[in-house]
């Protein structure tokens, strides 16, 4: 039970690697509330789960990356909660292409959702673990914005921008014992994945040393880390969770 009582917040947690987080941290004791623009299919198996190990789940519908919904989430998620201890910035979507043919709006929609989103929510509840005088903030960031990708400059600028807002971030806040870490999943067994075909997975998991994707709970269980006092002494660093595509 490494994060009882704790209360968390995670952004994009009705599917895929925000769920798995959602799960992690209900199995460890938490009150969860996952925000997104749509439940969970499996919201009442969550609640089953957090009765089960003593926490509690909400979910609360918003845009993450419009500046005013997720805003007015997060206030009321405080207000409900009382504190806001772990925040997991994990919404995010992909809008691939390659450069010359990429949109304004591709490039756009994915620096709101991915960015635009963990600015605004970072800064309303940096202010509230200030007060505090602890909380943990978990930016989800990706292998793609340390190394690049080909046909998606847009994803991996978003990505990399993360990088950047949790280093500088985490030098504002630490005096405050704020701790601000990103994780850097590579290949993940996510929706996106099991539209691969079978050359196409070949060909992905051919660049990872440890043959074979990651699993979602793999990197929640990193999440759990980062957000429990284990991590205590850690601030501004980025994990990557690759199969050592990384090294």
């Amino acid at each position: 039970m490494i994060l009882e009582g704790k209360n968390a917040i995670i952004t994009g947690g009705s599917r895929g690697i925000g769920k798995s987080i959602v799960e992690a941290f209900l199995a460890e004791g938490a009150n969860v509330a996952y925000v997104s623009r749509t439940q969970a299919e499996e919201h009442t198996a969550l609640e089953a789960m957090a009765s089960k190990h003593g926490g509690s789940v909400v979910f609360r519908q918003a845009d993450v990356g419009d500046e005013e919904s997720i805003t007015a989430a997060m206030k009321d998620l405080h207000a409900a909660m009382g504190s806001i201890d772990v925040l997991v910035n994990n919404a995010g979507i992909t809008r691939d292409g390659l450069v010359f043919r990429m949109k304004n709006e591709d490039w756009d929609d994915v620096l709101r959702v991915n960015l635009s989103s963990a600015f605004y929510t970072c800064r309303t509840v940096s202010r509230i673990m200030i007060k505090q005088r602890s909380g943990s903030i978990i930016n989800v960031t990706s292998i793609v914005g340390l190394i690049g990708n080909g046909g998606q400059v847009n994803y991996a600028a978003s990505k990399a921008g993360m990088v950047g807002l949790t280093k500088s971030l985490a030098r504002e806040v630490a005096g405050r014992s704020v701790r601000v870490n990103a994780i850097a999943p590579g290949f993940i067994e996510t929706d996106m994945t099991g539209k691969l075909t079978g050359e196409q997975r070949e060909a992905l998991v051919s660049q990872i040393p440890m043959g074979r994707v990651g699993k979602p709970e793999e990197v929640a269980s990193v999440c759990v880390f980062l957000a429990g006092d284990a991590s205590s002494y850690m601030t501004g660093q980025v994990l990557p969770i690759t199969g050592g595509m990384a090294m």
